[in-house]
C-alpha cells in the first residue's frame, strides 16, 4: 500500500517552509493588549455615538418613506392617518422592546405625522 502525500505549496512568507494546500499556516504571537477602564468607556462612547447617528439617518429615511405614504393616501381620498397602522407599529415595538418600546413608537410615529 502506498500513501498519498497530500500536495504541498510555498508559504509566501518564509522561505523553504511548505504547508499542505488546504491549510493556513499560523504564527502564534503572545501579545498582552491593556485596555484602561477609561479607554474602553471612551471606545464604547465613540461607537454609540456612531450608532445614534445612524439611528438618526433611519428615523429621517423613515420620516421620508412616510411622507410618500400620506401624501399617497391624501392624493387618493384617504386619511393622512392610518391609525389601524399605527396600531400594528405600536404592536411591533412593544413586542421587541416592551413598554419602552410603545413609548419610543409613539416617537416615532409623533416624529412621521404631520409632514405633508
Amino acid at each position: 500500500m502506498t500513501s498519498q502525500s497530500a500536495p504541498v505549496r510555498q508559504d509566501p512568507g518564509r522561505s523553504g517552509v511548505s504547508a499542505p494546500v488546504g491549510t493556513t499556516r499560523r504564527r502564534q504571537e503572545m501579545t498582552t493588549i491593556t485596555t484602561t477602564p477609561e479607554q474602553l468607556i471612551a471606545d464604547s462612547r465613540a461607537r454609540i455615538d456612531s450608532l445614534d447617528d445612524r439611528i438618526i439617518g433611519l428615523i429621517q429615511e423613515r420620516m421620508a418613506v412616510s411622507t410618500v405614504i400620506q401624501e399617497a393616501r391624501i392624493t387618493s381620498g384617504g386619511r393622512r392617518v392610518h391609525l389601524s397602522r399605527e396600531m400594528e407599529v405600536l404592536s411591533h415595538w412593544s413586542d421587541a422592546l416592551g413598554k419602552p418600546g410603545t413609548a419610543l413608537a409613539m416617537t416615532l410615529l409623533e416624529l412621521c405625522r404631520g409632514r405633508v
